[in-house]
């Protein structure tokens, strides 16, 4: 298991590969970890704050989150930073600690893409809902390119897109094999539909 150091930004949101993440920056630790990402040209991860706050002290996070790259930014009206993300691999933290400016930090692994596999049959129908409404997400999803011949991207954005619990997602993040995550979301945006 090979191992590296990725600053971490606990969030109350799950990031998936390929997906966005707009971010307005105001922290200086934040501003300072931007700053290191832009110049190393390099990402941090992106984990699910499950006690603590997204501003202020130390925080706990779910063990599997997604390392975001940023492919954009710009001044906000009010000042602020604003960051477009994507995200890259999934990662387990192994090990975090925050440093004394705040910033949280960890040894992560990376863990393996998803396999490349088609859409099932049995789920072409929520490929066919996510191509209708692809054209209304131009603005957020304006560095995605899409994949909808492939279960796991599909089943990537359905999950960023519907109206579903953080503690779902997460478990769909964590979720290893793309067809069967894509099985788990069927029923409920079926649901969702009717």
């Amino acid at each position: 298991m090979s191992l590296r150091e990725l600053p971490l930004f606990p969030l109350s949101t799950v990031l998936y590969p390929q997906g966005p993440l707009p971010l307005r920056i105001f922290e200086p630790r934040y501003v300072d970890m931007v700053r290191r990402c832009m110049k190393t040209d390099s990402g941090f991860g992106v984990v699910l704050l499950v006690r603590g706050r997204e501003a202020g002290g130390a925080a706990a996070t779910a063990a599997i989150g997604t390392e975001a790259r940023i492919v954009d930014f710009d001044q906000l009206e009010d000042g602020l930073l604003g960051l477009t993300c994507i995200g890259q691999q999934r990662i387990r933290v192994e090990r975090a600690w925050q440093q004394g400016d705040g910033l949280n930090i960890a040894e992560i692994e990376d863990l393996p893409a998803d396999p490349v596999v088609p859409v099932p049959e049995d789920c072409g129908e929520l490929r066919e809902v996510l191509q209708k409404v692809w054209p209304e997400l131009a603005g957020p999803y304006a560095h995605v390119a899409p994949r909808f011949d492939e279960a796991g991207w599909v089943a990537n954005r359905l999950a960023e897109l519907a109206p579903l619990d953080t503690g779902i997602r997460q478990s769909l993040l964590e979720a290893s094999d793309p067809a069967e995550r894509l099985r788990v979301l069927a029923p409920m945006i079926r649901l969702r539909e009717e």
